[in-house]
């Protein structure tokens, strides 16, 4: 169940559900509300008295079924309605069948209640609440009781999960056939409370008329990447990956990625450091090989030589012409460099162009259509703003709009990172990582995770499974470190992610608990 249907999806499921013969309108909405209603008295059998608010529109008629639901399990039930519903609609139906009387929502105090049922807007909402419903949004929130949310906290945009001006903020979550992106998306997420999924009648086969191209990152999404060694491999074998660092006093970031990149799998990995930082780099590393490189031609000099197959550029590498020229070198893959499997662009690498962005992209496109060599960006927000203004200025895009938009336009993989990173191809496919804690924004963090995602490309991985895979396993790492973690915690744990992974999908569960 990892993929995430927008609403206007959700709305072709009900459809070709319908259309299948499975249910019609007026059976998935008993269906749905009476999910609501098992969940309440499972998780909350202590609520003796229960408000349901039901909004005028499909939300609302789930909102009728489940205070009918509640009533007949012996609950003492009030329902306020906002508005009626239209005449003739399944929520109208809803409601003719509840048979209990509807207040007006002037009248609702949740004082008088246990807990509080939010039927007030379904996840297709696209426009700012206001008047009486922002009152009644806000007054329940100042009330502290608890709410269920009737698929998606009312006030949350199922498709960006952006607050509509007001918005519920739920103790528990029940949603229908698949998740929304915005209840994994921030601000939604942070609002949905405990979030489960329930079954109410819309077949599988849907999907295929659906044809999803977003989905909750997991490990089953991407088994290529969790590698196992045969038996007679050699560590050329295994790929070798190639990390930049900066000079005397920024070589730290290179060094956590280029560890990171070891403990991802890769079977060699070499940090090319400038020739004045070489003796403070020899100092820090033992497994990790070190060479000096100052320009272009050392580059090129090392490439044939040595032959990496993925490089990460931009960890406290420094901004400016070199970084530049660096990287539009690499891109290239001519005679003087070989072809590789990509490069990881972050941090510094990333900012180097703010000024041209299009110097980049004309060259990643070139390189993905000449050599098969995949660019790979990974920046945070303050980065991704450097290269993408136009995107972010325009709020009505997701993150997953300009996460996409952005891998189109630059020819790239995207890894726009952040609580919700979301990885997106220039295809259109994207995933949205689920499995990160707050622990993780610390100094450095980002660091381990460019140098994952080359371990990763070195190997072979493709670069959409790559950037996913070390997406998540960068999280898992900082589950199994803790509270407290610094960055050079991290590639340590980075085998115990990778077994993570495995347990994941040797259990069918596609992801870990935790």
């Amino acid at each position: 169940m990892l993929e995430l249907l927008t609403p206007a999806e959700v709305g072709m499921a009900d459809r070709l559900a319908m259309e299948s013969g499975a249910h019609d309108g007026r059976a998935l909405m008993r269906n749905a509300g009476a999910s609501v209603a098992a969940a309440v008295l499972e998780r909350f059998p202590d609520a003796a008295r229960v408000a349901v608010l039901c909004g005028p529109g499909n939300n609302g008629g789930d909102g009728y079924v489940v205070g009918h639901n509640l009533a007949a399990a012996g609950v003492s039930v009030e329902i306020f309605s906002l508005a009626a519903p239209r005449a003739g609609s399944d929520a109208a139906a809803a409601a003719e069948g509840c048979r209990l009387a509807s207040g007006a929502v002037s009248d609702f105090d949740p004082a008088r209640f246990d807990l509080i049922v939010d039927g007030l807007f379904g996840a297709g909402l696209d426009r700012e609440i206001e008047g009486q419903a922002a009152d009644l949004i806000d007054r329940v929130n100042l009330s502290g009781k608890r709410v269920v949310a009737i698929d998606l906290p009312s006030g949350i945009s199922g498709r960006t999960g952006q607050i509509m001006g007001h918005a519920i903020v739920a103790a528990l979550t029940v949603t229908f056939f698949r998740k929304k992106p915005g209840h994994v998306l921030y601000p939604g997420r942070a609002r949905c409370g405990t979030l489960i999924v329930t079954d109410i009648g819309i077949p599988e086969t849907v999907l295929r008329g659906i044809a999803p191209r977003l989905w909750e990152n997991a490990p089953n999404l991407w088994p290529k990447a969790d590698l196992v060694p045969e038996e007679t491999t050699h560590k050329y074998r295994r790929g070798h990956a190639a990390v930049f660092t900066g000079g005397p006093s920024s070589t730290g970031a290179g060094r956590l990625a280029a560890m990171a990149a070891l403990r991802s799998g890769a079977g060699a990995v070499t940090v090319l450091s400038p020739p004045d930082a070489l003796l403070v780099n020899a100092t820090h590393l033992t497994a990790v090989m070190l060479r000096g490189i100052s320009d272009l031609r050392q580059l090129a000099e090392f490439a044939q030589a040595r032959k990496p197959s993925s490089y990460v550029l931009g960890p406290g590498f420094g901004v400016g012409e070199k970084a530049r020229e660096f990287a539009l070198a690499l891109m290239a893959a001519n005679d003087a460099i070989p072809e590789h499997n990509g490069l990881v662009l972050d941090g510094d690498g990333v900012s180097a162009f703010a000024g041209n962005p299009r110097l980049l992209f004309d060259a990643a496109m070139t390189a993905a259509a000449a050599k098969g060599c995949r660019l790979v960006l990974t920046p945070h927000e303050g980065e991704f703003r450097r290269l993408f203004p136009d995107l972010v200025a325009d709020d009505s895009l997701s993150k997953v709009d300009r996460a996409r938009e952005a891998a189109r336009r630059a020819g790239a993989i995207l890894v726009y990172k952040g609580p919700d990173t979301v990885v997106a191809a220039p295809d259109g496919r994207a995933v949205i990582n689920t499995n990160a804690r707050a622990w993780l924004a610390t100094a450095g963090s980002g660091d381990v995770l460019a140098g994952a995602l080359g371990g990763l490309l070195a190997q072979g991985v493709p670069a959409f499974d790559a950037a996913a895979a070390a997406a998540w396993l960068h999280a898992e790492a900082g589950n199994l470190a803790g509270s407290r973690l610094i960055a050079e915690d991290l590639p340590g744990f980075l085998p115990g992610a990778f077994a993570s992974a495995g347990e994941a999908l040797a259990s069918g569960s596609g992801a870990t608990s935790r």
